[in-house]
């Protein structure tokens, strides 16, 4: 395994896997790993001759008033953990590597897409996040790209981007990977101490009462499951719902009967730590 601080070096390595026809596979990451992570890596491996993973904590993705300087960092675990599953290359640039002095160029998907669930609580959220991917996709120039389900907006919107740039890269939207208990694995359960780690279970188990209402009960409307689904959220009084919206899958726009392929997204601060969760449903 070899790791890679900057831009030129990494393409001359690529360079040489592309001479020898070898496919390479692309995970941006931002670091301090879990199962959720890995289980991308191992997606990529299984498809891909060359794994790259990126760790790269992404200033422009995080607002103002957001946790960057905070965010989780372990990068020492996070090599042991990529080294062990045989990864090829961690691309770990500085953010002046990938934003030098005088950047003045973004990426933005100009749709519904961006409009609403995290990019409405996020105002360039996702300008930072189709920026980074684009760089890292024109630097990379993998044949396949890994993320986690976990962010589906994310993955609808890198998708879009895709897309419309005719980036000649397919993207891969890998399953939630779950605690043991339900809660879906992300860097910021770090931050969940004590009573709030109980409490933050309150998420997957609105998402578990949606498809009991959906699937055994056979509710089609939107606003029974959402208030329900809210019943259960605000049990606990350390929750403050963001957004919990029930969407379109493919337009992401907002739906009042269950009559398609669905997304149930939500937000919710748990104490100061804002989680995302969701579930994708067929009828």
């Amino acid at each position: 395994m070899k790791i890679i601080k900057h831009v030129s070096d990494l393409r001359v390595e690529l360079k040489e896997c592309r001479a020898q026809n070898q496919t390479i596979g692309l995970v941006p990451t931002m670091g301090f790993l879990h199962e959720g992570h890995l289980s991308l890596v191992k997606a990529c491996k299984n498809k891909n001759d060359v794994t790259v993973v990126s760790i790269f904590v992404n200033p422009t993705q995080f607002g103002p008033n957001e946790d960057l300087e905070s965010y989780p960092r372990d990068l020492n675990h996070d090599q042991e953990l990529l080294e062990a599953l045989g990864v090829d290359y961690i691309f770990l640039p500085q953010a002046d590597e990938m934003y030098p002095e005088g950047y003045g160029t973004s990426v933005v998907v100009e749709s519904g897409l961006t409009e609403r669930l995290c990019g409405a609580s996020r105002p360039g959220h996702f300008k930072g996040v189709t920026t980074v991917v684009s760089k890292l996709s024109n630097i990379v120039h993998p044949d396949q790209a890994y993320f986690g389900q976990k962010d589906a907006q994310q993955v609808a919107v890198i998708k879009r981007m895709v897309a419309d740039l005719n980036f000649d890269i397919e993207i891969n939207a890998v399953p939630i990977v779950r605690e043991f208990d339900g809660l879906a694995m992300s860097s910021r359960n770090t931050y969940l101490k004590g009573k709030l780690r109980q409490d933050a279970l309150v998420l997957s188990m609105a998402l578990e009462e949606a498809k009991k209402l959906i699937r055994l009960d056979k509710i089609k409307k939107v606003d029974i499951i959402i208030n329900a689904m809210t019943n259960i959220i605000n049990s606990v009084e350390t929750s403050k719902i963001d957004y919990l919206e029930v969407v379109d899958y493919e337009n992401l726009q907002p739906v009042e009967i269950i009559d398609r392929k669905i997304l149930i997204a939500m937000a919710v601060y748990i104490g100061s730590t804002r989680l995302i969760d969701n579930t994708v449903l067929e009828v």
